[in-house]
């Protein structure tokens, strides 16, 4: 009888014992299943709604800007080479008009810079180049635009977490000079919100700044096909003209 008791007070333990492992384990189950969405609004929220209000004010427009540049720079985008034969098998058997319905009937910055070499070529060559050039100038502006602004986020966004850092740094200096008590746990709260502001402003900076890099490289990438372009259409207005 004792040891059918003790066996049953064992099994008793055991199943304690496995119940509050496993509600332990749910708990932390719960608290990991929060996701990192959930863990991130919560940290904004902390962060006070001032100075991570605007940052995240740059966020937004940032991306849309970016988001604005990359869907245009990637319609700019044409097949050049495809272009360049395409013009130059108008001129052997249309002549200008004919090169000029090609330029007309297809998109982006190098179309456009033929079409205005094409349509002053009848007053010469010298005329022509000068067309290229100053219409080249033209789609770069076009390009360009609206990416000082991306750039200006960059560097606003993660000032303005410092900003938001100095300001909660100063208030928690602020607390303990009222108390007079150097206690970590009296200061650890605002330092905390302070210091969120900075991370917040810097993941900003991080994320446009990738935007911010593509869109550069695709704008050089589309000037320097521009510029490539321009030369040969000289040479094919050159070689017609003979």
């Amino acid at each position: 009888m004792k040891k059918i008791s003790f066996t049953l007070a064992t099994a008793g333990m055991f199943i304690l014992g496995t119940t509050t492992a496993s509600a332990a384990m749910l708990q932390d189950g719960a608290e990991e299943s929060k996701g990192f969405t959930q863990v991130l609004k919560e940290q904004f929220i902390q962060g006070g709604p001032a100075f991570m209000g605007i940052v995240l004010l740059c966020l937004i427009l940032g991306l849309a800007v970016a988001i604005e540049r990359i869907i245009y720079l990637n319609m700019a985008s044409t097949n050049s080479a495809k272009l360049k034969q395409q013009v130059e098998d108008a001129l052997a058997s249309g002549g200008v008009e004919a090169a000029k319905e090609v330029c007309r009937n297809t998109k982006g910055p190098v179309a456009s810079i033929f079409y205005q070499g094409l349509d002053r070529v009848g007053e010469g060559l010298e005329s022509a180049e000068k067309a290229v050039v100053s219409y080249g100038g033209v789609q770069m502006g076009q390009l360009e635009k609206n990416v000082s602004w991306l750039s200006l986020f960059i560097a606003i966004a993660p000032m303005l977490g410092f900003m938001g850092t100095v300001i909660g740094m100063i208030q928690a200096f602020q607390k303990i000079a009222a108390v007079g008590n150097l206690s970590a746990s009296l200061i650890a709260g605002d330092i905390q919100v302070a210091l969120l502001t900075t991370v917040f402003g810097l993941i900003t900076a991080i994320i446009l700044q990738i935007f911010y890099n593509y869109i550069i490289a695709k704008i050089d990438s589309i000037v320097n096909d521009m510029e490539d372009s321009s030369i040969t259409l000289i040479d094919m207005l050159a070689a017609h003209k003979k």
